[in-house]
C-alpha cells in the first residue's frame, strides 16, 4: 500500500524518498550530508542526534517524565525572555557543532 502525504513535500519526492532512502537507525555511522538526507526522508521521525558520526535516536517521551517539567521551564524562561532586552530563548532547534555533530534535530 502506498500512502501520499502533502506537507510541503511533492508526492513524487516523498515517494522516492520512502522507497529509495535507507532509514536511520540507533548507532548507525553516517556523515551529516547523508544523516540529514536520511532525517528528511523520515516523515514521522521526531528526534535524532548525530553525535561524531554515530545516530543517536531517543526514546518517546512522557508527558509526567518530561513533558510537565518542561513546559513549566520554558514558561518560566519565557517570561524572564520577555522581560528582559536583548537575550534570545530557542527550543528543540537544531545546533550543527561541525562536520559530524548535529544536536537535537527538529526540522519543520
Amino acid at each position: 500500500m502506498l500512502m501520499v502525504l502533502f506537507v510541503d513535500k511533492s508526492p513524487l519526492l516523498l515517494f522516492l524518498c520512502l522507497f529509495t532512502v535507507p532509514a536511520l537507525e540507533n548507532g548507525d555511522r553516517l556523515t551529516q550530508a547523508e544523516f540529514e538526507r536520511r532525517y528528511d526522508a523520515m516523515l514521522r521521525l521526531k528526534r535524532a542526534e548525530l553525535i561524531e558520526g554515530i545516530v543517536y535516536m531517543a526514546s518517546p517521551l512522557r508527558i509526567t517524565q518530561h513533558g510537565n517539567s518542561h513546559a513549566r521551564i520554558i514558561t518560566w524562561l519565557g517570561t524572564y525572555w520577555s522581560a528582559t532586552p536583548g537575550i534570545e530563548l530557542g527550543d528543540n532547534a537544531t545546533v550543527r557543532l561541525d562536520a559530524d555533530n548535529d544536536l537535537n534535530q527538529m526540522h519543520c
